[in-house]
């Protein structure tokens, strides 16, 4: 098994989502709150990834952090290395890629919360910041988990954007995922076994988490 690229992946996939948790509860809580009348296009903007071909957005990722862009002229700049094919451009693909995973069941989970509590809340002077951490954050405690979980199952098995973003850089960019193909490209079939096998077991032990949090929850949320 490649544990360095194990170690990428699952270095990968906790940051993403950290970052998921800290740019997901305010998009979700939006979502889930909001009565804009456009709402709908925000929505779709969100889950786009979910129906988006992975090398689609790698393509236009590469385009919006490429050395040709203002972004990608900035941070070369500042870092002295190019966005694209580094660990910065990898996570910034996957937080983008993940982004539904992680929004959607917050999202889910906030609207389930009684609005009468919510309503409470407010008429005894309370903030809305306040509301949302007293109130709302521990009644949706099971679907905001459930959000984590997956975003971290989805990262720790990308490929396509990983491939596209990143490349094949051992021990910057080459994840687990892409260990596994270019195994089976060397007809390596047992190294790339005992790397599927563990994101296979890891895969369905999240998976296994995530549907029993869904449980708990007082309506089931989808991701579509």
């Amino acid at each position: 098994m490649d544990w360095q690229a194990v170690r990428l992946s699952l270095e990968l996939a906790g940051l993403t989502t950290l970052l998921l948790l800290a740019l997901g509860l305010p998009i979700a809580h939006w979502l889930a709150f909001s009565r804009f009348r456009l709402k709908f296009l925000v929505e779709a903007v969100v889950a786009l990834p979910i129906v988006l071909p992975p090398t689609v957005l790698g393509f236009y990722l590469l385009l919006a952090a490429g050395p040709r862009s203002p972004l990608g002229r900035l941070w070369e700049r500042v870092l002295g290395h190019p966005l694209p094919f580094s660990f910065e451009g990898l996570l910034l693909a996957s937080v983008l890629y993940s982004l539904p995973f992680a929004v959607q069941p917050f999202a889910a989970a906030f609207a389930s919360v009684d609005r009468s509590l919510i309503e409470a809340s407010e008429c005894l002077g309370a903030s809305r910041l306040s509301t949302f951490l007293r109130v709302i954050l521990p009644l949706s405690w099971a679907g905001v988990l459930a959000g984590m979980v997956l975003s971290f199952a989805h990262t720790l098995g990308e490929f396509g954007v990983v491939l596209m973003v990143g490349g094949n850089l051992p021990g910057v960019t080459r994840t687990a995922s892409i260990a596994v193909y270019d195994e089976v490209q060397a007809m390596n079939y047992e190294a790339a076994g005992r790397t599927a096998l563990f994101l296979l077991v890891a895969s369905f032990l999240l998976l296994a988490v995530t549907y029993g949090l869904r449980s708990r929850q007082k309506r089931p949320w989808t991701l579509s």
